[in-house]
């Protein structure tokens, strides 16, 4: 991975702006500049964090826990371990480095420690900043394209290997266990999200917990699941049914699959997120189900499980190519249950490439 050439982009827009470094501490961010993997346990309490000068060598600033790897993960870093409280690490590090004007990820950045930040740091000012490092995350090189596609295809193999053993699980939270629980023995580094599990009438909770329902013949069963892999995400939902499925789950199932296929069909560069999202509700809208579809068709996945761009009403941005997006419609029927199907695919220039592969669960 060019870290190198990634820090140079933050660095010249850091000159562009007039400011003499950024303070980088979003995990995903952290990793995307980096490769450092450090934890997620928050700012003020952080287990690593990067100084970006508008020029010279960055910086990475970690406990003890965590020189080694830093070290490891991040060798054109320079690394530091703290010893004393980080704003008056920081105040130190700031001085040496001559910055005065330091930028900050506004949308992460807990409002304590940006107080604190300002009491210590006297000599220097801080400046807000949205989505500087996320704008360039969105846009995915094929290196990044091809670590996801791996990722996607982990999670087929783990969801293959759960869904030929599916007798063995009772209920909900089996599944659940049994996936998460595959994951991680087939060398995934954790689950992207916690794994969805929702059988019968529970499918109708988009973002269901799992619960010690059991399982039902004839009963449809939607799991949705994600894990990371090299740093990268999988975000994937499979709905079928245990048993034969009767007329009314077949029905809605084909009008699903029907409006993924033409969401999928619809994205290419150029178009707005709008615009796909508007071709897949309306073939669920034209066969009667449209307030039954209440979410945005998809979102962004990379580094993180969700991130820009979105596939809704609401996004009249253009798509661009080398974006990977989610296709994911469903319908929610309150008392009856619901379906939704997931893939992943990147935007090309004239179309789309899905990256799952395995439609070996499509049971109708």
């Amino acid at each position: 991975m060019n870290y190198n050439k990634r820090i140079e982009k933050i660095q010249a827009s850091l000159r562009g702006k007039k400011l003499g470094g950024l303070l980088v501490a979003q995990p995903e961010n952290r990793r995307y500049l980096s490769g450092f993997r450090g934890g997620d346990n928050g700012i003020q309490e952080t287990s690593g964090i990067l100084i970006i000068p508008s020029k010279g060598k960055p910086h990475l600033i970690t406990d003890s826990r965590f020189e080694l790897a830093a070290q490891q993960e991040s060798p054109d870093f320079k690394v530091h371990v703290y010893r004393k409280r980080l704003p008056e690490f920081l105040k130190e590090l700031l001085g040496e480095l001559d910055i005065t004007k330091l930028g900050f990820e506004s949308g992460y950045t807990l409002y304590s420690f940006a107080k604190k930040l300002e009491e210590t740091l006297k000599n220097v000012k801080l400046f807000p900043l949205t989505d500087t490092i996320e704008n360039m995350r969105i846009i995915k090189d094929e290196e990044e394209i091809e670590l996801l596609r791996k990722s996607v295809l982990l999670n087929e193999k783990v969801f293959e290997q759960v869904y030929g053993s599916m007798l063995e699980c009772k209920t909900e939270v089996d599944v659940a266990i049994a996936v998460e629980t595959t994951m991680r023995r087939m060398g995934a580094e954790s689950p992207s999200f916690s794994t969805i599990v929702a059988s019968g009438e529970r499918g109708a909770l988009p973002h269901a917990i799992p619960s010690t329902q059991k399982l039902q013949s004839g009963k449809s069963l939607t799991i949705d699941m994600g894990l990371i892999l090299n740093g990268y995400c999988s975000d994937m939902t499979r709905t079928f049914c245990c048993g034969k499925p009767d007329e009314t789950y077949m029905q809605i199932h084909r009008i699903v699959r029907k409006a993924q296929l033409a969401g999928m069909e619809a994205i290419r560069a150029g178009v707005t997120g709008a615009s796909v999202d508007k071709t897949a509700r309306k073939v669920i809208e034209d066969a009667g189900y449209g307030k039954y579809f209440g979410h945005g068709l998809g979102h962004g996945v990379g580094l993180a499980v969700h991130e820009e761009p979105r596939l809704s009403r609401l996004n009249n941005k253009k798509l661009k190519a080398g974006m990977i997006v989610t296709v994911e419609p469903g319908i929610y029927i309150p008392e009856w249950g619901g379906i939704r199907i997931e893939d992943m695919v990147v935007v090309r220039e004239d179309g789309c490439e899905r990256l799952n592969t395995n439609d070996t669960w499509l049971n109708v």
